[in-house]
């Protein structure tokens, strides 16, 4: 199966540390997280896929038809191709696809998010950076057993509304995911807060 996504891989330099999907926000690109990343999990592999859907030249991983308004038909089709890109990416990169992590903001986080509901077998763990409820649809029951998701959320979010975060996470511990669903003082925003939330999760990972 070809590598459909222009992406980046860096092998990881430490075998302990779970491999890191890097899924960037609306107008970023695969060099957007990579600093984050660093910080977070050094010595992890990493996998940075660059979303292939354009919006007026933002780069993003699905389309929208308005401010939090999406198509199902077309979130699914992406979500599937993300997950194919993934499963080819761990064949030819040699990586760990059990314990593949994936970090993701914003629209990155939301496709993480509809990776687990949709395909759950895709990712070990997944650390959500302002997600919002994209599909409701809640995942297959024990689909997601054994598998842990951060929800981190700004209390000040002008772009996601205060009850999506419950509702996804309702969605995910439907398929068994043991989630942390954590609020933040910010907006869209990061802050020292989710760098510090993140970081202590990561470390305390294990599959």
């Amino acid at each position: 199966m070809p590598l459909s996504y222009h992406h980046i891989f860096q092998a990881g330099t430490n075998p302990a540390t779970a491999p890191l999907l890097l899924l960037h926000g609306t107008g970023g690109d695969e060099n957007d997280l990579l600093p984050l990343a660093r910080k977070l999990a050094p010595g992890s592999a990493i996998l940075s896929p660059r979303g292939d859907v354009s919006e007026h030249g933002a780069r993003r991983f699905f389309a929208r038809l308005g401010e939090g308004v999406f198509d199902p038909a077309e979130v699914t089709r992406r979500t599937h191709a993300l997950a194919d890109f993934v499963q080819a990416a761990a064949a030819h990169y040699g990586f760990d696809a059990n314990r593949l992590t994936a970090l993701g903001f914003s629209n990155g986080a939301n496709i993480a998010a509809t990776l687990l509901q949709l395909r759950p077998a895709t990712l070990g763990a997944a650390l959500l950076l302002r997600s919002m409820l994209v599909l409701d649809t809640p995942a297959a029951p024990d689909s997601l057993t054994g598998k842990r998701v951060l929800m981190l959320n700004g209390s000040a979010d002008p772009i996601v509304p205060l009850d999506h975060p419950p509702r996804l996470a309702a969605l995910l511990r439907a398929g068994g995911a043991e989630v942390t669903q954590t609020l933040v003082q910010a907006n869209h925003g990061l802050v020292a807060t989710d760098l510090t939330a993140a970081s202590a999760w990561l470390a305390k990972l294990s599959f």
